[in-house]
């Protein structure tokens, strides 16, 4: 993500720096999870949930300079957050990995509809591709049909 010269609001918008920031409270949330579910996830899946981890590392890194770059402070990431439900187990941290990743598809989704910078829209579309194909990877782990739901970030 690269910000054009100007204020935020001139830029992309206010509406699109506030979606740019519910993105990054849902990336901080997602790297959060992962952290959560490796901890109960086998040696194949803990494997796969860092990589899903550091691609959300990558994405909170490009959403804070960004939004530092237009003069936007960046949200900060809470010291925990809820679960949906109790993580106990392999099969409720890979169903925590798909709800991060719902999370995280629906704020890219939000950003994309509302800004009108060809730059961010291309890189929420990027974040939001992404995310569809690792969440539906958790998918199948949890056995939830279909893998790739009809409309990611729905």
């Amino acid at each position: 993500m690269s910000a054009p010269a100007g204020s935020p609001a001139e830029q992309f918008g206010p509406e699109a720096v506030d979606a740019l920031q519910d993105a990054l409270a849902a990336e901080h949330a997602a790297l959060w999870c992962y952290g959560l579910a490796v901890a109960f996830l086998g040696p194949q899946q803990a494997a796969q949930a860092r990589e899903d981890a550091a691609a959300h590392l990558d994405l909170r890194g490009a959403t804070e300079t960004t939004l530092g770059q237009i003069g936007a402070r960046p949200v900060s990431a809470q010291p925990a957050y809820a679960t949906p439900q109790p993580v106990t187990d392999a099969a409720s941290a890979a169903a925590l990995a798909v709800v991060a990743e719902t999370d995280a598809m629906a704020a890219w989704r939000s950003v994309m509809e509302r800004t009108e910078d060809a730059d961010l829209r291309r890189a929420a579309l990027s974040a939001l591709t992404d995310g569809t194909l690792r969440c539906a990877r958790w998918r199948v782990v949890v056995g939830t049909p279909p893998a790739i739901p009809v409309f990611p970030g729905r």
